[in-house]
């Protein structure tokens, strides 16, 4: 997953960060000779290595590399709750619990998942939106030792299936309107009628984690409370799935003398398309993703120790929501104001009880909260720093947030096999609008020939060449899949990101996609994926899916398809491939436009020209105006 930082992978690709109210003098222009940071070196050598590693343009108190700590995740939570035990760590929607009261149930969580047969190294899968029982499972998990696989609760169940027979998760932890996913498999799949596939479910009660007020509104006898209650609940569970959140309130807390895992144990696992655009999922180290979260937290020095109030829209199971709202946020013992979906009326309600100072999303959000906002008359004032992913903020869209917070945007770069964030621009007026940014403290870039990515051999400056990356933040492979982990990977702890880019004055610039993935509304849609779905379809007989421009969406998917000789051309409608592809994809990733064409664009040894395509519909679309 590549995430464009305006840091938002995501990832899963782009990630951006915005940062309002930020204003301060660049450095001077420092040696570059030697620039280079060993990954794999001591935390010792990394400090001993900064005085070869100060870039041009980084601002004063940018530290050049940072602590690499070989420690456990589940210390941030410990630390924020020892000194900010009556902090409120976590708000949904209304309903408050402390830095105190989440460690205890984090560790009550462990001690569930311990007494249920998890050790160290076992996967816990967890299926749910943004809530405090993610958070505390997650949490508890990590304590154990346990590797958390995070999982998109809006997936096919055909997805989810895969995913979990491919990491071997015994343990489940899902919403209760997702348990389908896990326990509705085709009767030819179950082993001896076993609905539950001999794992062990837990069910989430998302209800249980809201106000007394909204939990007995739910239980109202009209129509709107029956709604909002079918949204959260399901009339019934499959026999032999537990419930989460009476489990965890009734345990006791795990043994403070319970061993911790170590900083180099893989502790999360997120499925991306890594370098190649086939799902796989992404090993990330208890060491990867705290030193990420330091590496970010040095870069905005500014933020308030137990004084942030973050705003948490994007999901946990992205490598961008997961390292900013679950550890940034707990490492600098923030506030996390969580809503289990994106509404604008919640999104400003929540506000007004509890002003935002920092929030992550994707542009269609900061475009809708800024027209709700104007429509409201909310103050956006207090939001002084902002990170909008997933695609490239619109200039319209930006210049009105910086109108409405006082402050202005910053773009970056990173992606899900770097935790996710690698650069960033300078938090400061001088920002070149547009570009991936410098390198990260403890992180070293080379810019080289794609057909020969030797990072002792780069390209001149100004010139494309695809991104290698080497930190600390760096993967530790895909999960039992070494051949993908060799394509990705060089000698000396080098990443293939797969990406064209040029530096410039020590900016990246974007150059071009190596890959052909399409960005919408935040998330990764993988061409390849929805057009296996359509190809089955009676009538097509070939297809090529491509993203066009769409605004504060990012990018509109959108399917050409060839027909078969004979087909009626409006008997393959957008609504008719929609529900055909429904059943195998997401439904952020089904097609929102339906072009027939005569003959697909190839190449001469066969491949579809998705650039060619797409050129045809942006020119089709021009002449029809």
């Amino acid at each position: 997953m590549k995430a464009r930082l305006q840091t938002a992978a995501v990832p899963d690709h782009l990630t951006v960060f915005s940062l309002p109210h930020t204003v301060t003098a660049l450095s001077d222009p420092t040696d570059m000779s030697d620039s280079t940071i060993n990954a794999g070196a001591s935390p010792q050598r990394a400090t001993q290595d900064h005085r070869h590693y100060l870039r041009p343009h980084y601002q004063p108190g940018i530290p050049a590399a940072i602590e690499i700590p070989d420690a456990p995740l589940s210390e941030l939570l410990e630390t924020a709750a020892r000194f900010y035990p009556d902090r409120v760590a976590i708000d949904f929607l209304g309903a408050a619990m402390t830095y105190q009261e989440l460690l205890e149930a984090s560790e009550r969580a462990a001690q569930v998942l311990r007494t249920s047969g998890v050790h160290k190294g076992d996967r816990v899968a967890l299926i749910m939106p943004n809530c405090p029982q993610h958070a505390v499972a997650l949490y508890g998990a990590l304590r154990v030792g346990a590797v958390v696989a995070e999982h998109n609760p809006l997936a096919p169940a055909e997805e989810i299936c895969s995913q979990l027979d491919a990491h071997g998760a015994q343990v489940v932890i899902v919403w209760e309107k997702g348990v389908r996913l896990v326990t509705d498999p085709s009767p030819a799949s179950r082993t001896d009628g076993d609905a539950l596939q001999g794992r062990t479910v837990f069910s989430v009660d998302l209800s249980a984690a809201m106000p007394v007020r909204l939990r007995a509104a739910l239980r109202l006898p009209v129509e709107r409370a029956r709604r909002q209650r079918a949204s959260f609940r399901t009339q019934s569970l499959p026999a032999g799935v537990r419930s989460w959140d009476k489990e965890v309130a009734g345990a006791h807390r795990v043994p403070s003398r319970f061993p911790y895992p170590g900083g180099s144990d893989v502790a999360v696992l997120l499925h991306t398309g890594g370098t190649t655009g086939t799902p796989k999922a992404a090993m990330l180290t208890h060491t990867n993703l705290r030193a990420n979260a330091n590496q970010a937290i040095a870069w905005v020095p500014m933020l308030h120790e137990g004084g942030e109030n973050f705003l948490c829209l994007l999901p946990f199971f992205h490598a961008f929501g997961l390292t900013f709202n679950l550890f940034c946020a707990v490492q600098k013992a923030a506030t996390q104001v969580m809503l289990p979906k994106f509404s604008v009326d919640q999104v400003l309600a929540a506000h007004e009880r509890r002003p935002f100072t920092f929030f992550v999303g994707v542009p269609v959000m900061f475009e809708r909260i800024l027209d709700g906002a104007q429509k409201r008359g909310t103050n956006l004032g207090t939001l002084r720093y902002g990170v909008c992913g997933a695609a490239p903020m619109p200039p319209e869209v930006g210049a009105r947030w910086e109108k409405a917070t006082g402050g202005f945007f910053v773009e970056g770069y990173g992606m899900t096999e770097t935790s996710p964030i690698v650069a960033g621009t300078p938090m400061g007026p001088s920002r070149r609008l547009g570009a991936l940014g410098l390198p990260f403290p403890s992180t070293d870039v080379r810019v080289v020939d794609p057909e020969e990515p030797d990072p002792d051999r780069e390209v001149p400056d100004g010139e494309p060449g695809e991104l290698l990356v080497r930190g600390p933040q760096v993967f530790a492979g895909y999960w039992e899949d070494e051949a993908a982990t060799q394509a990705a990977m060089l000698p000396g702890g080098w990443l293939r990101t797969g990406d064209i880019v040029r530096r410039q004055d020590s900016f990246l610039w974007m150059a071009d996609r190596k890959r052909e993935l399409i960005l919408t509304g935040g998330f990764n849609v993988y061409p390849s994926q929805v057009e296996a779905a359509i190809r089955s379809m009676q009538g097509v007989a070939d297809v090529a899916v491509v993203g066009l421009p769409d605004g504060a969406m990012g990018e509109l998917v959108c399917a050409a398809v060839v027909l078969t000789e004979g087909t009626a051309p409006d008997s393959v409608t957008l609504e008719a491939v929609r529900e055909h592809a429904e059943r195998t994809v997401p439904r952020y990733a089904l097609p929102h436009r339906v072009e027939v064409m005569e003959e697909m664009p190839r190449s001469q040894i066969g491949k579809i020209l998705r650039r060619v395509v797409r050129e045809k519909v942006l020119a089709r679309t021009a002449e029809e105006g």
